[in-house]
C-alpha cells in the first residue's frame, strides 16, 4: 500500500446476485470489506445490491466508480450462466473480455483435463485488467481501473482482500472509541449526545440501543483520525452527559 493521505480516501460495494435479493442468501462480505478498507485508511462510502441483470449492473457499476476512489464487486464470477459480472464490467468500460491464458494453466493443472465450456467462463478478464490472486479454491478475480472483482463466496472474498489491501491509496486511518450508558434510553441521551456532534462536525458519533436480561441502555461510537482530538471529544461527550444527570456512563474497549 501507497504512503496514507491525510485526503478521504473512499469505497463503494457492489453486491451481485438474485440469491441475496431472494433472501435464501445471507451476505457477510460487506462487513468483512468495511474492516478490512478501515485497517488500510479507506471509508466504505456506499453499498448496493442488484440483481443478476446485466443493464442493472453496469449503471450501478458506472455510478460507484466514477463517484468513488474504488469499486469492489463480490460475487457472479462463477461459471453458471447467470454469472455475468466479468461481461458486465466489460461493458461498463467498453472492452472485449479474452481469456486469460494465465488462468487457463491454473484451471488445466487444477482439473487435469479439458476444460469444459462453463469451467472456461471463468477464465474471461476484461482486456487491460490484471488478476487478483485467489489463495483458497478456484480461479482468481481481477482489477480493472478502480474496480476490484471478486468472488462471492466468503471464504474466497477474504482470500481475494489480501492481494487487494497493496494496490490501494490509504487515507488516515480512522480511530474509533466507545462510550457505554447503562439504565438511560435514547430519549435521555439525545440532547447531550447532539450538542457534542454539532461541536465537532469532523467526527462520526453514533448511538447504537442494546436491550437484555441485565439491563438497557446504549453503546455511544466516537470516530475520527485524529487520536488526541477523538480523546478530547471522549472526554467531553462523558462530561455533557453526568451533567444531563445520567449516572451510569463509562468508556469501554471498542468489539
Amino acid at each position: 500500500m501507497s504512503e496514507a493521505s491525510s485526503e478521504r480516501v473512499t469505497a463503494a460495494v457492489l453486491i451481485i446476485g438474485d440469491e441475496i435479493l431472494s433472501g435464501r442468501t445471507q451476505d457477510t462480505n460487506l462487513r468483512d470489506i468495511a474492516r478490512y478498507l478501515a485497517v488500510h485508511g479507506v471509508d466504505l462510502a456506499e453499498a448496493r445490491t442488484v440483481s443478476d441483470v446485466e443493464a442493472e449492473i453496469v449503471a450501478a457499476l458506472n455510478a460507484l466508480r466514477a463517484r468513488y476512489d474504488y469499486v469492489i464487486t463480490t460475487g457472479g464470477i462463477g461459471p453458471t450462466h447467470d454469472d455475468i459480472t466479468a461481461d458486465a464490467v466489460a461493458v461498463a468500460f467498453g472492452v472485449a473480455l479474452e481469456e486469460n491464458p494465465e488462468i487457463l494453466a491454473l484451471m488445466t493443472a487444477k482439473w487435469q483435463g479439458e476444460l469444459t465450456p462453463a469451467r472456461r467462463r471463468m477464465a474471461r478478464v476484461p482486456v487491460g485488467g490484471s488478476l487478483v490472486k485467489n489463495p483458497v479454491n478456484g480461479p482468481p478475480g481481477f482489477m480493472i481501473g478502480n474496480v476490484f472483482v471478486l468472488a462471492g463466496v466468503p471464504q474466497i472474498m477474504r482470500g481475494m482482500l489480501e492481494d487487494v489491501g497493496w494496490r490501494l491509496k490509504g487515507g488516515a486511518v480512522t480511530v474509533s472509541r466507545t462510550v457505554r450508558v447503562d439504565g438511560s434510553g435514547e430519549g435521555v441521551i439525545a440532547a447531550p449526545l447532539e450538542a457534542v456532534a454539532r461541536a465537532h462536525p469532523a467526527m462520526s458519533l453514533g448511538s447504537y440501543p442494546f436491550f437484555g436480561p441485565e439491563g438497557y441502555g446504549s453503546n455511544l461510537v466516537l470516530r475520527g483520525r485524529d487520536p488526541d482530538e477523538l480523546a478530547l471529544v471522549v472526554d467531553e461527550l462523558i462530561a455533557a452527559l453526568t451533567a444531563a444527570g445520567i449516572a451510569r456512563v463509562v468508556e469501554v474497549e471498542n468489539a
